[in-house]
């Protein structure tokens, strides 16, 4: 679990544009380094993802995939189970691969887990992913900060927006 444990999340259809998310909460002040995404392997960007190869037939195919892989470099993580990760903040490769030998790759539930959902909510949140979802994760230091998050998630189209650790509980229908 991260060392801070205030956090915000939304869940998200695989319709949403999950660059228009991330540019609401930057416009907030939350920092890239603090937000982590969990796609489903059956998201659609995550077959853009898979598809990158070096070798790739079609050069605008691997082109996206390489701009999109390059995105993905800028956040504290992002989690694609059993296709591939991108963590660039140490809170978060201790969280998700340090502590568990890095199984972050083994399911969308163990890593949920792994960021601080109790093992109910993880499970659910699992189940929702491998229905081609996303799950927008918001690590924050105070609760103040948490709760601001949660109400940016809820205009953004969370299906369901709620606070980790300390923070106020929101959910959306």
């Amino acid at each position: 679990m991260l060392a801070n444990d205030t956090a915000a999340y939304g869940m998200y259809s695989r319709h949403i544009a999950l660059p228009e998310i991330v540019s609401i909460l930057n416009r907030a002040g939350f920092g890239n380094e603090d937000i982590c995404m969990v796609l489903s392997p059956a998201h659609p960007i995550a077959s853009i993802v898979r598809d990158a190869r070096i070798e790739t037939a079609n050069l605008h195919d691997g082109a996206a995939g390489a701009d999109m892989i390059g995105w993905f470099s800028k956040f504290g993580a992002v989690v694609i189970p059993t296709v591939g990760f991108f963590v660039r903040s140490q809170a978060f490769l201790h969280a998700l691969l340090i502590e568990d030998d890095g199984s972050a790759l083994c399911g969308g539930s163990k890593t949920l887990a792994r960021l601080g959902f109790s093992n109910d909510d993880a499970s659910r949140l699992g189940r929702q992913l491998g229905d081609v979802g996303a799950l927008v994760y918001v690590a924050c230091p105070e609760r103040t900060r948490a709760d601001s998050a949660i109400e940016l998630l809820m205009r953004s189209g969370a299906k369901e927006a709620a606070g980790l650790g300390s923070a106020t509980a929101t959910t959306v229908a």
